[in-house]
């Protein structure tokens, strides 16, 4: 047999975790990396968190799954709170991001729907997304390796530039029933939007009576130093996909509304075996019981600060790899001169520093939110001798 036992869609790399602690990961050998790719802005509390575990375990220990078939008292509770701190009036549970924002699509053309306006489908979407790995949301961005061999995708999205407000309202007509954007781009190249393109967005929508529906999977929870990413704009979505760290690690997605736009969503339009099954919810509540505590977000903000400090400081020392810092909070990239694909596998295999490559050369800089100075320190001192010592690859 030549296919290996799991599907071989992945380029795995030569690390093979086996246990955590904190901001490490430890491998089947006993090898430890400092971790600042948290499972791709997923374990927002690093690995082993006590509270998460407990959490996690007594739940295990009392009710896993029961269905949507039945009332839900985990999910109400977990839904309440998301409610109470955030624009929404409503939440949906799924167990992965690509899921919730299947959802938000859906919650934006059943608006129209429900209005009696089923010509208004198409959604606006912007160059570089990435939204998931489904039909639909392979069908929201314009990337070629997430669609290639996948034909015929779905109608339904037009894509414009990101950060270009003139080509989004050029976009709109008579069909259109919204916009779908990442506030930061994240696998785009940790790109944050503009405040005028975002505030325009938001402009357009309430003009053309269009749902402004936003992907924080990756820049949500947190990691920007504020709940959500689009506080910082000065903006409130109609809807909003929200995953990755939402967990802390465990499956857990959710699609946020209003009321409004959540108004073509009833009984029969949507559903989700495993979603807002108790066990997710609990390790929902844990990590909302961290991250809402008053200091936690001053913590992100200020780590976030001295680490980009420190990370240009570094840069004119090796100005022949890098450019320059972007992103928000503990969500940033550093532009590199070079491919940064094969830079993350250097600091990953050489210097024992787990990171994550992006699109644009970026190289992704995605810790848990719990990191300390030392961390930082650490960080920051590997890289700083990665690059000193990094021979890029005779092709580039």
């Amino acid at each position: 047999m030549a296919i290996t036992p799991l599907m071989p869609v992945y380029p795995r790399s030569g690390v093979r975790p086996v246990r955590g602690e904190g901001c490490y990961l430890i491998g089947e050998r006993g090898e430890r990396y400092l971790d600042f790719a948290s499972g791709i802005a997923v374990n927002l509390l690093g690995h082993g968190h006590p509270h998460l575990t407990k959490a996690i375990q007594d739940q295990a220990a009392t009710l896993i799954h029961v269905s949507n078939l039945y009332g839900s008292p985990q999910g109400e509770h977990l839904a309440q709170r998301l409610v109470d701190n955030t624009f929404a009036d409503t939440v949906f549970f799924t167990n992965s991001g690509a899921e919730a924002v299947e959802c938000a699509i859906k919650t934006v053309r059943r608006y129209h729907f429900a209005d009696g306006e089923a010509h208004r489908h198409k959604i606006i979407t912007f160059k570089n997304a990435f939204h998931g790995r489904t039909l639909g949301t392979i069908s929201a961005t314009d990337q070629e390796k997430m669609r290639g061999g996948f034909e015929p995708l779905l109608p339904g999205f037009e894509v414009v530039p990101f950060d270009d407000l003139a080509a989004a309202e050029a976009a709109i007509d008579d069909n259109t029933a919204g916009f779908l954007v990442e506030p930061i781009q994240g696998e785009g190249g940790v790109r944050p939007a503009s405040q005028a393109f975002l505030q325009g967005l938001r402009r357009l929508a309430d003009e053309h009576g269009l749902l402004l529906a936003l992907d924080e999977v990756q820049c949500g929870y947190a990691r920007t130093g504020t709940l959500f990413a689009h506080e910082q704009y000065g903006i409130v979505p109609d809807v909003m996909a929200v995953a990755k760290g939402i967990g802390g690690g465990f499956p857990l997605g959710a699609c946020l509304a209003t009321e409004e736009a959540a108004k073509g969503m009833v009984i029969g339009t949507h559903g989700s075996t495993y979603g807002g099954n108790p066990l997710a919810m609990a390790a929902g509540e844990a990590v909302l019981d961290v991250i809402l505590e008053p200091a936690f977000m001053e913590q992100v903000r200020t780590t976030g600060d001295r680490l980009r400090q420190a990370l240009e400081q570094m840069i004119p020392n090796h100005d022949a790899l890098f450019e320059g810092v972007r992103g928000m909070g503990l969500m940033l990239g550093l532009k590199m001169k070079t491919d940064s694909r094969q830079f993350v596998a250097n600091l990953r295999d050489n210097h024992g520093l787990l990171t994550v490559a992006a699109g644009d050369n970026v190289l992704r800089i995605l810790p848990p939110l719990v990191i300390e100075q030392a961390h930082i320190d650490e960080f920051v001192g590997k890289l700083s001798e990665a690059a000193r010592t990094y021979v890029p690859p005779a092709d580039e």
